[in-house]
């Protein structure tokens, strides 16, 4: 190489002319479909660990958790009666606590009538009861199994000395619910205390929570949440009318019947149909063998023929009808999401478990899909309900001045129309 050409080359160096010499990227020699597993891998293990430490911490915080959720779920069977009231010019405190009275005292009556049913049916049951067991003792000595008399008392004696023996245990249990009580007494107090602030500003509650979120997904995340609480209205609303169908054909049946404690056990149907499909079949089953001991195998068959019937009608009428699109979840989904919440959470979690997964269909399906025609108008307690603006500029995303959402107080425009007004006026205003 010639001088000339070493000082075109120093000087084409110099001047970046000269190309690098190209690296080897060592990631291509990863298939694409190894990289990819690898990249959604770590991704879900970062989920899942997310998941694991909320659950641990939702698991030491029960006591508040549990009373919140059932205000979340009070506040969607009262929001709409609140929100009439003050459609009609009532003070919305005032339309709280009308609310609020009405529903603790119609618990209250509901609850007194049915253990003054209860106390009244119980020694009608127990003479059935004992009445059953000799008919049955005489069966077993007489009818085609020919037992002898003195193994029929020895199995008598035998159940009575297992309970005797569990009397301890049995004790130590009632004691341990005693204790439980307070803790039952104060989750009682923190829900009534949730639900009132729920009822009367649930939508500055939650646009200020939500301004943890970027700002340029605020209002998507906003109104997602919106549709997904006005599905859990959707949800309760159904749940109670088909609870409410489920108790009184299947008590009026077991009425006719002739067996004791109708009311009573109408009124367990009523609680356990709140867990979907499942709670109505235990409690229906329940149904049937008092009245098998009490009434005999007839009238128990045609007691389990009433609760057939009547979840026949649940599920291929009353909630396909109440709950709509935009609620429905299979069958399957909710089958599962039960057996999650039982395994997880116990009874508390069975019931919870559906009206979840109800409103976090609605609202990952709004983030997916905020177009979706399928899904509801937004509604929170507290706003115009249902809004058809939440006061933020289209497009951006961004919180603006007097949009309604970063004000002190209770989330409000001062310069918007009353309720009775156009929803989504103070936007524009």
């Amino acid at each position: 190489m010639t001088g000339q050409d070493r000082t075109a080359r120093n000087a084409a160096a110099e001047s970046g002319e000269l190309a690098a010499p190209a690296r080897r990227d060592d990631s291509l020699s990863v298939p694409p479909l190894v990289r990819a597993t690898a990249e959604w891998a770590w991704r879900l293990v970062a989920i899942a660990v997310a998941g694991v430490i909320l659950w641990k911490l939702m698991t030491v915080l029960e006591t508040v958790v549990i009373p919140l959720a059932l205000a979340v779920l009070g506040a969607a069977l009262l929001g709409p009666l609140v929100n009439w009231l003050h459609d009609h010019h009532v003070p919305r405190s005032l339309s709280v606590l009308l609310s609020l009275l009405l529903a603790i005292g119609a618990v209250a009556g509901i609850l007194t009538f049915v253990v003054q049913r209860a106390i009244t049916g119980v020694p009608e049951l127990s003479a059935q009861v004992t009445v059953s067991i000799q008919k049955t003792q005489t069966w077993l000595a007489d009818g085609p199994m020919h037992i002898r008399q003195e193994q029929i008392t020895k199995i008598g004696d035998s159940l009575v000395g297992a309970i005797q023996r569990n009397q301890d245990a049995l004790t130590s249990g009632a004691l341990t619910t005693a204790a439980t009580f307070g803790e039952i007494a104060t989750g009682l107090l923190l829900m009534l205390f949730s639900l009132i602030f729920f009822l009367s500003g649930g939508a500055s509650i939650w646009e200020f929570v939500t301004r943890a979120v970027p700002v340029g997904t605020r209002t998507r995340v906003r109104r997602a949440g919106a549709r997904g609480f006005h599905s859990l209205v959707g949800y309760v609303r159904a749940t109670v009318v088909v609870a409410a169908v489920d108790g009184i054909f299947i008590g009026i049946g077991l009425a006719i019947l002739g067996v004791p404690l109708a009311l009573p056990l109408g009124t367990l149907v009523f609680i356990g149909a709140f867990i979907p499909i499942i709670g109505a079949f235990v409690t229906g089953f329940v149904a049937v063998l008092v009245a098998l001991v009490a009434k005999g195998p007839i009238f128990a068959l045609i007691a389990l023929a009433i609760v057939v019937g009547v979840m026949q009608i649940e599920g291929h009428v009353l909630q396909p009808l109440l709950l709509g699109r935009a609620v429905r979840l299979h069958p399957l989904a909710v089958v599962l999401a039960i057996a999650a919440g039982a395994v997880l959470g116990g009874i508390v979690g069975a019931l919870l478990a559906v009206p979840t997964v109800a409103v976090l269909n609605t609202a990952v399906r709004s983030l997916l899909d905020p177009d979706d025609p399928e899904l509801p108008e937004p509604g929170l307690p507290g706003a115009p309900y249902p809004p058809k603006d939440d006061g933020d500029p289209p497009g951006d995303g961004t919180d603006q001045p007097g949009d309604g959402t970063d004000q002190p107080g209770d989330g409000t425009d001062p310069s918007a129309p009353e309720r009775g007004g156009e929803p989504g006026a103070a936007a524009t205003s």
